[in-house]
């Protein structure tokens, strides 16, 4: 086995062991809080679907990637490439759309009762089951062409006309059909971002004009603290601006693959791993800045030395 598969291989296995480590936690977190009966915040089912839409990356990448990177290239047959890169496509895009459904809603809860926003906020309750709904329906039927033009490199049925894409193949069209093909595709990414860009704006502008205000009242019994609000809004600001720094990143190795007709092993490696970046890193943020999640940490560490104490006495 070579080093760089060595080195490859061991990246892979630890950004799927801790990204699937987080996610589950962070749906445990959320599964405890729903069976405790306890009180849900409006962005949680929106959270919720963004840890399975990550953990669909981490299942459909980083497993297949690890293994072929130890030289198990069996998991990379024709039903596997296509079913992997379709399983990956879909969980990227539903990311892409749930983190935009996620700050475009934040921004609408935290605007001002004498906005122009003030009044969909009751609309944007009830919009966000069928928001979460039709986003997965759009990347599912947007990214069935995957399964139609992708092959193994093991295939016996491999021929010249295939463009080679790490272990898998995908068959070459003219330039024509490529670009609509490129822009069938990246049109609702485009879109979901440039929403998920003015949201974040226009949260950022509001939480300006809340601490501006906050400025001018002089009362001692005012908390230095920042409300829930605010924290979850910042706690979402930094969400976006980590899954925009990680997509534009990729979007530009996906632009390089594209443009070559056989790239190198080096763009489509780094690609993979900056793919697995942003589900492997999201939950982790969540946890961090979430105090509800550290207050159910604490409770649970007291809970088991309490029990372990009256066990010894």
């Amino acid at each position: 086995m070579a080093t760089r598969d060595l080195v490859l291989g061991t990246i892979f296995s630890l950004q799927t062991t801790f990204g699937i480590l987080g996610n589950f936690s962070l749906l445990c977190f959320y599964l405890f809080l729903y069976f405790g009966e306890s009180r849900l915040r409006s962005t949680d089912l929106i959270v919720k679907n963004l840890i399975i839409a990550n953990l669909l990356v981490l299942f459909s990448s980083g497993i297949p990637y690890t293994m072929s990177s130890f030289g198990l290239y069996q998991v990379f047959n024709d039903f596997g490439c296509r079913f992997f890169f379709y399983v990956r496509a879909v969980g990227r895009g539903v990311s892409i759309g749930t983190s935009c459904l996620l700050s475009v809603f934040q921004a609408i809860m935290i605007s001002p009762r004498n906005s122009r926003w003030a009044e969909l906020k009751v609309k944007a309750l009830k919009c966000i089951v069928p928001s979460i709904f039709l986003c997965w329906i759009l990347y599912m039927l947007v990214n069935v062409i995957f399964p139609m033009f992708l092959t193994s490199n093991w295939s016996s049925t491999n021929t010249t006309n295939h463009k080679a894409i790490g272990e898998c193949s995908s068959v070459r069209h003219d330039k024509t059909r490529d670009s609509l093909y490129a822009a069938l595709l990246s049109i609702p990414d485009v879109f979901c971002l440039v929403l998920m860009l003015w949201a974040s704006v226009a949260m950022v502008f509001i939480l300006y004009r809340h601490k501006q205000r906050v400025q001018h009242i002089h009362r001692t019994n005012i908390s230095s603290r920042s409300s829930p609000e605010s924290r979850a809004t910042k706690t979402i600001l930094l969400l976006a601006s980590t899954f925009v720094y990680f997509y534009t990143i990729s979007s530009l190795f996906h632009v390089c693959l594209a443009v070559f007709n056989n790239p190198n092993w080096f763009l489509v490696k780094i690609n993979s791993v900056i793919t697995l970046c942003f589900p492997t890193v999201s939950p982790f943020l969540l946890m961090s800045r979430d105090s509800s999640v550290s207050r159910l940490c604490f409770a649970w560490i007291r809970n088991t030395k309490s029990s372990n104490l009256m066990r010894n006495l």
